[in-house]
């Protein structure tokens, strides 16, 4: 397959350079030409035409979200990973709703963004041989994409299926709400906190420790009752 050219919209310089690096470490990747907003970044896809935009959210002129919403609506044909300090739910909602291929929270690992471009890489040379596909192959393509998006962001979680009884978006509900409780948080927080009965909550928040997602400590109260406080391990 040929290099994969890709656009890359920062606004911070040293950013933009870090980014960069990292991108062309990988195999098959080649870093085009780079925006500092989404006005120009716009501009320089119509222009280049990339196969690949790597893009932040928080962005002077322009942002991401509105950047992403127009490259939809003008149905240009470029994918989109997404590179952000956002980890609030409605923009991470507000941006999955807009088709990117992944989100990357920063601060990240050169690890973490390799993975997600190769599995780019692996996904477009399905996509480029498959032709017609069948249901099963389709099934397969697809469950690659799947397994990708749900890597380690938001901000950790398991690449194989979850066991059933068990639902990728609420597993997804609860790590996001342990990301944003700095001083960690109990089973009555998390089911308060995302809306589920407490015997739900208890029962993802042991089967993510026991998968090394989470981290557990014991607290005693001002009676000595033990309590788990549960805490996203550090990557």
């Amino acid at each position: 397959m040929k290099t994969i050219q890709v656009l890359l919209v920062e606004d911070d310089p040293m950013v933009r350079e870090v980014n960069r690096q990292f991108i062309e470490r990988v195999e098959g990747f080649k870093v085009i030409d780079m925006a500092s907003n989404g006005i120009k970044g716009i501009e320089k896809i119509l222009d280049l035409m990339p196969d690949l935009v790597v893009m932040d959210i928080f962005m002077p002129e322009q942002d991401g979200v509105e950047t992403l919403r127009q490259i939809r609506q003008q149905n240009i044909n470029v994918d989109c990973i997404s590179v952000t300090a956002a980890n609030d739910v409605q923009t991470i909602q507000q941006i999955l709703h807009l088709g990117v291929f992944d989100y990357i929270m920063k601060p990240f690992t050169f690890e973490r963004i390799e993975q997600t471009l190769i599995h780019y890489r692996q996904f477009k040379e399905k996509m480029h041989a498959a032709g017609d596909v069948t249901q099963a192959e389709l099934d397969e393509i697809i469950g690659q994409v799947r397994v990708q998006k749900d890597g380690q962001n938001p901000p950790h979680t398991m690449t194989q299926e979850l066991p059933k009884g068990f639902n990728r978006a609420t597993m997804d509900k609860v790590l996001i709400f342990l990301k944003q409780s700095q001083n960690g948080a109990s089973a009555d927080d998390v089911a308060t906190g995302i809306g589920v009965a407490r015997v739900t909550a208890r029962r993802y928040l042991d089967f993510m420790e026991k998968n090394h997602l989470i981290r557990v400590d014991i607290q005693y109260g001002s009676v000595g009752r033990p309590i788990n406080q549960y805490f996203i391990k550090e990557q």
